[in-house]
């Protein structure tokens, strides 16, 4: 089933000068202009697209790559603001509506936003809306400690950041697991620390317990294997030097430090590491 807002797969049923008509399946057939065809393209042949509406509501198929599409959030930037609301740019000819009533607070042109693609149910439009929560669960039973999740920061809060989880769930990283500051929209890894009664998600930067010292331990090798046996790194680094090297705190560089040294794989001085020949 073709889908609005998505990337589809879809076969080419007639050729015109102005184009090629694709088999938009449940949607009927779609217009994918001359511009935007593959070079030699065939009736029969299938081509990947993304398919939205034109600025006269028309539907359309595009080669060209939006910056987010349905379903997924994104911050974009806004471009101009008329009587219908915010019109930000995603990358497409027709800017992305954000209405009035989809604003957390007054959108300003200039100004870079979350927000989360939805299609309008009564006129098929993609549309944007910053309240995520409308549309992204707080709750869930889907993750496991140590998980490994991709996260997008939505705001900071007196706890820490609010985040988004694998584009699906909002979470929470607390002060207490916050390394450096973080801006709105910016996107890292992350790894579940804990899924609480109420199903709510807790999130942290790095791995938590002895799966930290273990994770962390086995870049450092790899780090000296790039490195000719040697890491200008120690115990007594700055914590923002082990961060731009590693991303962890320096409580679980140290630990992961002293589990190597045990092991009898590193040797350690004043201001760097150094692996050692067993």
């Amino acid at each position: 089933m073709a889908q609005i807002g998505k990337y589809n797969t879809l076969e080419v049923v007639s050729k015109m000068d102005f184009g090629v008509y694709l088999d938009g399946e449940n949607l009927d057939t779609i217009l994918l202009p001359s511009k935007q065809c593959p070079k030699d393209v065939a009736v029969g042949d299938f081509v990947n697209v993304f398919i939205y509406l034109d600025s006269e509501d028309r539907l359309i198929a595009t080669q060209l790559k939006p910056l987010v599409e349905v379903g997924q959030c994104a911050a974009l930037k806004v471009k101009e603001i008329t009587s219908f609301g915010a019109f930000l740019d995603w990358g497409l000819p027709k800017d992305l509506l954000v209405p009035f009533n989809q604003q957390r607070k007054p959108m300003e042109a200039g100004e870079m936003h979350l927000v989360y693609l939805y299609v309008d149910d009564e006129t098929s439009r993609i549309t944007g809306t910053a309240k995520l929560s409308n549309f992204l669960r707080e709750e869930t039973e889907n993750y496991q400690k140590n998980d490994r999740v991709s996260l997008m920061v939505v705001k900071r809060t007196n706890m820490g950041y609010q985040v988004i989880v694998d584009q699906l769930y909002l979470g929470m990283i607390f002060n207490e697991d916050v390394l450096k500051p973080m801006r709105p929209g910016q996107t890292l890894d992350g790894y579940i620390k804990h899924i609480r009664e109420d199903k709510k998600i807790d999130v942290s930067v790095q791995l938590q317990g002895n799966e930290a010292r273990q994770d962390i331990g086995e870049r450092i090798m790899e780090a000296l294997e790039r490195n000719n046996g040697l890491l200008n790194l120690s115990d007594k680094s700055t914590p923002d030097e082990i961060y731009h090297h590693f991303q962890v705190s320096k409580g679980n560089f140290k630990k992961a430090i002293g589990g190597l040294l045990k092991q009898g794989k590193i040797s350690l001085e004043s201001n760097r590491i150094i692996r050692t020949e067993k």
